[in-house]
């Protein structure tokens, strides 16, 4: 059977997905096959169904459900950190400001709309971002991906790291990202998956400099700085990457119960998120 695993072409997606890609691992007959797309592309090419293995945004996920359920392991999770509001000066308040934002179906613009209701979201593609605040076309910038690590080296100020807010107000990690599994596949395949991701990032955290050593290719404006690639690696790629635990399971239904309850989220929320729940 052919596995389309689809994923964003950054480093710690890349970490995590090397021993698959490699061929390290024993893919227990499964043709797997990697599609690299920037996230909001793949939130949209979620609603269709198009790939058996996903990497999404955990905004979307409701959307999706129907199709699809959350593996328990290859989730981005904040540990008090997250995706970064940055501006040339500091507001007083966001309220009503024109705000550049990666993607309406992104978490990062879920958790924002939280902190602040009121602004103007101007959407661009999350790597145009921070030049598009330098520009003064927008009043600032919500950065994901590298750039929670660079923009200060553009001139930019944190205005708000909403990982950061997140955990003061609720004490617990921010849920960012996961992979979904299509329900179609039915559960021997599902759980086939299941034991495969976990594989490839234990393989990848036991063989860290293998990993890094690949993953380097997709850090964008990291890629001179292996340390800070590393860093940020780490960042996304962890124990909780492995599984997501009690509490960030917890913190995936909070999230998603606050955007349905505050109608940032349009749909009602599924009781089984989690494939190995079923």
């Amino acid at each position: 059977m052919k596995i389309r695993i689809a994923h964003s072409p950054d480093s710690d997606d890349a970490f995590m997905f090397y021993p698959l890609v490699k061929g390290v691992l024993d893919t227990e007959g499964l043709e797997i096959e990697h599609v690299l797309a920037d996230i909001e592309t793949l939130n949209r090419e979620a609603l269709k169904g198009t790939y058996e293995v996903s990497a999404i945004s955990f905004h979307a996920y409701p959307y999706v459900a129907d199709k699809y359920l959350v593996l328990p392991s290859g989730g981005s999770v904040g540990e008090g950190y997250g995706p970064v509001v940055v501006a040339k000066e500091r507001p007083q308040s966001l309220k009503g400001k024109r705000i550049a934002v990666p993607g309406t179906l992104t978490t990062a613009f879920l958790t924002l709309k939280l902190y602040e209701p009121d602004f103007e979201p101007i959407v661009v593609p999350f790597d145009r971002i921070i030049d598009e605040v330098l520009k003064g076309n927008v009043d600032a910038g919500l950065v994901i991906h590298e750039g929670q690590l660079t923009y200060s080296d553009h001139g930019l100020m944190k205005i708000v790291d909403l990982g950061e807010w997140w955990k003061d107000k609720y004490d617990l990690p921010l849920p960012l990202g996961c992979n979904i599994v299509r329900r179609d596949l039915g559960v021997e395949v599902i759980r086939e998956l299941e034991r495969l991701m976990r594989k490839s990032i234990e393989y990848s955290l036991g063989e860290r400099e293998k990993a890094l050593a690949y993953a380097i290719d997709y850090a964008r404006d990291l890629q001179e700085d292996r340390e800070r690639t590393d860093r940020f690696v780490g960042m996304y790629v962890n124990e909780r990457t492995i599984d997501f635990g009690k509490d960030g399971r917890e913190a995936v239904r909070l999230l998603l119960r606050l955007g349905r309850e505050r109608e940032i989220i349009k749909v009602d929320i599924p009781e089984v998120i989690f494939s190995d729940e079923l």
